[in-house]
């Protein structure tokens, strides 16, 4: 006999607490394997593609974790001892900037601000906290992070557990599918298949914008001679996940360490400005449109609303699970309209009559 509507709501809204309890008790500790997942997820139309070529799905698995060892040991040789240099010499440089700001106000604006006034003593205090207490932040950061996840763990199980389930996906999704109520089990495999092209389209889609945007500030930036360019790069695309932001953080931060690396030379500080107006337009029409799509169905202000509710529910965790499950309520609550829209309850008695 079919469990009424009451008990299914039951059910499901029991299902939905106790996978938040799990996600609230367990918190970083689940971090490597949610990271993994997020991996094997990623690379799964890859190895897809690689099964079509003709290669079992053990041997296209063992072929993407190589390349990605490849690419991370070209990472940690080539890019990470710049990357780290370049931060370090960035706080290292921060007093000098904000020295630099304030004898620009100083000089362009006396009567707003002068030697004596309390903004340019705070402007020449904040250069030097920044110096004298940027490094304790990021040991306290790295203490707490070193707390909190294990790092050895983190970089050790996450590949483990991305590498089995990237073998696996193919058969874990069969197995999963066979345990679905078989009533209520096509609409289930619907609405599944809606929330994956959205993630397909937003995940995977921003995931590489973000990386190509990335490497082109920084590249760009580096042969502009802006300091700390790959720095910035970094900070930009990482960013771009998050609408809006890379760009206004990456663009404000670019331009003015350029103006204080080249205060007069317009033209230095205008071929920085065009990096990033270049990249904001390669992004708007070429990668956004090709590689995310038009119909993701994640507006920016839900997705900014996801990330900042589960960040503060569930921390690092949940900034991880906030896109997918943005993506599976947006695509529960267009379902739950479509419903809305078919039924008695919108439709009305002239319906009914005209039936």
């Amino acid at each position: 006999m079919a469990l009424s509507v009451k008990e299914q709501t039951t059910y499901w809204g029991l299902t939905t607490l106790a996978i938040l309890a799990v996600l609230w008790a367990l918190g970083d500790v689940i971090l490597p394997f949610v990271i993994g997942a997020a991996i094997a997820y990623f690379l799964d139309p890859i190895a897809d593609r690689l099964e079509r070529w003709g290669l079992s799905r053990a041997a296209a698995t063992a072929i993407i974790t190589l390349m990605a060892i490849l690419a991370f040991a070209l990472m940690i040789l080539l890019i990470l001892p710049t990357l780290i240099e370049q931060t370090v010499a960035l706080f290292n440089a921060a007093p000098e900037l904000f020295a630099d700001l304030r004898n620009f106000l100083v000089l362009h604006f006396p009567q707003i601000l002068d030697e004596n006034s309390t903004i340019s003593q705070s402007l020449a205090s904040i250069g030097d906290a920044v110096k004298a207490h940027g490094g304790e932040v990021i040991s306290t950061a790295v203490s707490t992070a070193f707390s909190l996840i294990n790092v050895v763990v983190l970089l050790v199980v996450s590949p483990v557990v991305a590498f089995y389930l990237l073998l696996d996906w193919d058969r874990m999704i069969a197995r999963i599918d066979s345990l679905l109520p078989r009533d209520h089990a096509p609409v289930i495999r619907r609405l599944a298949s809606e929330i994956d092209a959205t993630l397909a389209s937003f995940l995977r889609g921003q995931g590489t914008v973000c990386l190509l945007l990335g490497i082109y500030y920084a590249v760009a930036l580096m042969i502009a001679g802006l300091q700390f360019g790959l720095v910035v790069g970094v900070i930009a695309g990482a960013l771009t996940f998050i609408p809006y932001v890379g760009a206004l953080v990456g663009g404000a931060l670019a331009i003015g360490l350029a103006l204080f690396q080249w205060w007069g030379d317009w033209v230095h500080i205008g071929i920085v400005a065009a990096i990033f107006a270049s990249g904001q337009m390669i992004e708007g029409n070429v990668l956004t449109p090709k590689l995310v799509g038009s119909s993701v169905g994640l507006h920016p202000v839900w997705l900014l609303f996801a990330l900042s509710a589960f960040g503060t529910l569930f921390g690092f965790v949940g900034m991880l699970i906030a896109v997918p499950v943005a993506a599976a309520l947006g695509v529960l609550a267009r379902f739950v309209i479509a419903e809305y829209k078919d039924g008695r309850l919108y439709k009305g008695q002239a319906e009914k009559d005209a039936e």
